[in-house]
């Protein structure tokens, strides 16, 4: 009997440890080594491999999120404060985070993020850290919190809150004594980490400079990791990070070629400091630039010490500022400049963050608000039905359990995908009638990786199939636009992937005009 309970005993442990493994296998797929020595075709085929981690997937269907550009700036008319303005000056007269929150979600936004400090250092919170905050102005009497009622508003309404807070502070007198300022900018985050609730994105830019001893800033970025990992687990962080890469312009467009999984070398990581877990590189990663042209593609793969899941967040914001300007009132992004940012962000494998400043009220101007419902009628119009539901699939091979037909059915968990190591394939949809389309949307079941390297589309005319749209990089959405087709039966081809293609979702839609 004792022997059978140690038998026993032994198998649960080695159940335990072996899920327990593969549980830190799968929470580390979003980074990948390159081994000294390893062939193009095996470090191609470990890219299309790379997966998000779960935080970064939660992010990425997000799609659609929002920036809040508010503070001492708004009230000094400028876009970067000295760190030297009076407390005084700020006093918005109505703030209601409540209309902001209620005007982004009816958007289409899913996540707001605020400035809990920008440049100039001035807190939008009662920080124990510095007398420069909402706690020395006038507004509330000295007893406001601007991001305790903008997290409160985002659970009211159901949607995610996330914070910004700028490294770079102009009124702080520790800026520039590394390791005072080091300590001091950690105890803020602790602040905002631990009073507001879940915290989902934490937004770093890397805007540096001279402190008042004429020294430089050095911060320690491996050790704000930390203290987020503690306390916001869950969240993503952005910027400079390892989490969440800038697009590079601040024009809201991504490129036309845009994966997710990016070669990183070693000057940028250290692949013997990669740890299995859920937070793999963060020890291993310094911030650098990840602006350039092509981020992604096989040649500059060749080049890579690791490979890193990393995705892009596309930044714009809805005026020419980004913090509010009553001179730009008539100069607000029209919705059928934000429907093509749309379509140039979130239709390029991208997630939007689309700034809306409130204004000196504390509300989001009537203007924004006008046109950020425009800009809904037209997506809500153009995506309300899909011209190629209830059409019948024809695949030029799939898996078991991976049918065609999976591409269809609305369940994101579901995808069609090819036998093993296929790099070209297609897909046959037909319909009992003709459609006229002029959109079509692709989207990869990235948890399997992204691998799609090109693709066209085509329709059967009485001449034979006729190519009307094409494209790169699909990943978590694509969405195309092109001169209006009628038809009844459309082919997709995969000319180049990775590996087996995966896809879960596509499309075919009519364009809705702008009212």
């Amino acid at each position: 009997m004792l022997k059978c309970n140690t038998c026993l005993i032994l198998i649960i442990v080695f159940f335990a440890v072996f899920g327990a493994i593969a549980v830190l296998a799968q929470e580390g797929r979003n980074c990948a080594v390159v081994e000294p020595g390893e062939s193009p075709d095996a470090i191609v085929r470990k890219a299309a491999n790379v997966v998000p981690a779960e935080r970064q997937l939660v992010w990425q269907e997000l799609e659609f999120i929002a920036f809040a550009h508010f503070g001492m700036d708004t009230f000094t008319d400028r876009e970067w404060g000295e760190g030297t303005e009076n407390p005084a000056l700020f006093n918005p007269t109505a703030f209601d985070a409540r209309q902001w929150v209620r005007v982004l979600k009816e958007a289409g936004m899913r996540q707001l993020i605020i400035t809990a400090k920008h440049h100039d250092g001035f807190c939008l919170w009662p920080t124990a850290q510095t007398s420069h905050s909402v706690k020395a102005s006038p507004w509330r009497d000295g007893k406001g919190d601007v991001v305790g009622e903008v997290a409160a508003a985002c659970r009211e309404f159901g949607i995610k809150f996330g914070v910004y807070l700028s490294p770079w502070d102009r009124h702080e007198p520790s800026y520039g004594d590394s390791p005072r300022y080091n300590e001091f900018f950690r105890r803020q985050l602790r602040e905002l980490l631990t009073g507001y609730g879940e915290i989902t994105e934490v937004w770093f830019d890397g805007a540096c400079g001279e402190g008042p001893n004429g020294k430089r800033q050095v911060y320690d970025w491996q050790s704000y990791y930390a203290v987020i990992r503690e306390l916001q687990p869950k969240a993503v962080i952005f910027g400079m990070a390892p989490d969440l890469r800038w697009v590079g312009t601040e024009s809201g467009y991504g490129r036309e070629t845009e994966w997710s999984v990016v070669p990183v070398s070693v000057p940028v990581i250290d692949p013997a400091k990669i740890r299995p877990g859920p937070y793999p590189v963060d020890a291993a990663f310094l911030p650098r630039d990840f602006t350039g042209p092509d981020l992604g593609s096989r040649e500059k793969l060749m080049s890579a010490a690791a490979l890193l899941w990393y995705p892009a967040e596309t930044d714009v914001s809805i005026r020419p500022g980004w913090f509010y300007h009553a001179a730009e009132d008539a100069k607000v992004k029209t919705p059928e400049t934000l429907v093509d940012i749309y379509f140039s962000s979130v239709g390029r494998n991208g997630v939007l963050l689309l700034n809306v400043p409130p204004d000196r009220r504390g509300l989001i101007h009537e203007n924004d608000i006008a046109s950020l419902r425009g800009m809904r009628a037209i997506l809500d119009g153009t995506f309300r039905t899909n011209l190629a539901a209830g059409a019948s699939v024809k695949a030029s091979g799939d898996r078991s359990g991976h049918p065609g037909g999976a591409i269809l059915d609305g369940r994101p968990e579901t995808y069609w995908m090819t036998e093993d190591g296929a790099e070209t394939a297609s897909l046959e949809f037909e319909w009992d009638a003709p459609a006229t389309f002029d959109v079509a949307l692709l989207q990869e079941h990235i948890m399997t990786g992204q691998r799609v390297e090109s693709f066209r589309f085509e329709a059967r005319t009485e001449g034979g199939w006729r190519e009307f749209a094409r494209g790169t990089t699909i990943g978590t959405k694509r969405l195309l636009r092109f001169p209006a087709v009628t038809a009844r039966s459309v082919r997709l081809v995969i000319e180049g992937s990775r590996t087996s293609p995966t896809l879960s979702g596509f499309g075919l839609y009519k364009m809705k005009e702008g009212s």
